[in-house]
């Protein structure tokens, strides 16, 4: 059986917002509006798809994405360029600080939902742990 991620809702006080912010920092166009979502294609043909809900009701999640070397060096700078606190590990403990686990690098940063997101280049298991 060949069985694949296709689509995920992800929760935010204004779709649109929460969208945009994303492709902006990712690098990527928001996609089509598709009732009470806005899409955001990644490579791999997942799509998140994002709904705006009353904000008492989100639950902070994590997404986590995985880029080239390149993409994370426009990445952690169009971070930096907007201001954006950013930290080296997921609990926030080592701010302004990028870390290098696996031989690759990675960042943490909130959305306006504030769902953690975190880019690496590098999946987890794959390098040398330093």
């Amino acid at each position: 059986m060949s069985v694949q991620l296709n689509h995920t809702i992800v929760h935010a006080r204004d779709n649109r917002e929460s969208a945009e912010f994303l492709a902006h920092i990712l690098g990527l166009e928001v996609g089509a509006e598709w009732g009470p979502f806005v899409a955001l294609d990644l490579s791999n043909g997942v799509t998140l798809d994002f709904a705006s809900v009353p904000a008492g009701s989100i639950v902070t999640q994590h997404y986590a994405f995985l880029v080239t070397e390149e993409e994370f060096d426009g990445v952690f700078q169009r971070i930096k360029d907007a201001g954006i606190t950013y930290y080296a590990d997921p609990h926030g403990a080592r701010p302004g600080e990028i870390n290098h686990n696996d031989g690759g690098r990675g960042v943490y940063f909130m959305d306006p939902a504030r769902h953690g997101m975190e880019v690496i280049t590098r999946p987890y298991g794959s390098g040398d742990g330093a």
